[in-house]
């Protein structure tokens, strides 16, 4: 066997009121256009959209938002938040929702540093990006645990 070192990182904050000032931390690190993406407009339902912006916007970001990120997004899907990248000059994506919205934002952080279509690239040519757009995500979990606490009337 060949020696080697794998590097993976990741870095994952747990913790009542930690997103908040994780987020941002990380958002110093970038320059001021974000890409905000996220699915079908729960994140607004419960609360978690104004407070994302709050923070965006504490923060002196310029905001381009990406939404109706469906599950299984489309290629064409993946093209439109690229294309709103590139036209942005997106420093940031902060996907926000399921494993949809944060897998398509990988790509979109791929295909918007690209001159050429990713497709082609990595099946045609049987190569892969090299280039990336920063990104950091937000899971569902707390998307949910506040919608069931919405039913349970402790959110109006």
């Amino acid at each position: 066997m060949n020696n080697f070192t794998y590097s993976y990182p990741v870095k994952v904050c747990f913790g009542d009121g930690v997103a908040k000032d994780s987020l941002k931390a990380e958002l110093k690190k970038y320059g001021k256009n974000v890409l905000f993406a996220y699915g079908g407009g729960a994140i607004k339902k419960v609360g978690i959209y104004d407070e994302i912006m709050a923070v965006l916007n504490e923060c002196g970001k310029v905001v381009t938002e990406f939404s109706d990120i469906m599950s299984n997004p489309t290629y064409a899907k993946v093209q439109e938040g690229a294309r709103l990248a590139k036209e942005n000059k997106v420093d940031f994506i902060l996907a926000v929702g399921g494993g949809s919205v944060i897998d398509c934002c990988k790509i979109v952080s791929a295909q918007a540093k690209l001159d050429q279509d990713i497709w082609d690239l990595e099946y045609q040519q049987h190569g892969s990006p090299t280039d990336f757009i920063p990104m950091g995500g937000g899971c569902n979990r707390l998307r949910n645990r506040r919608r069931n606490e919405q039913r349970r009337g402790h959110y109006q």
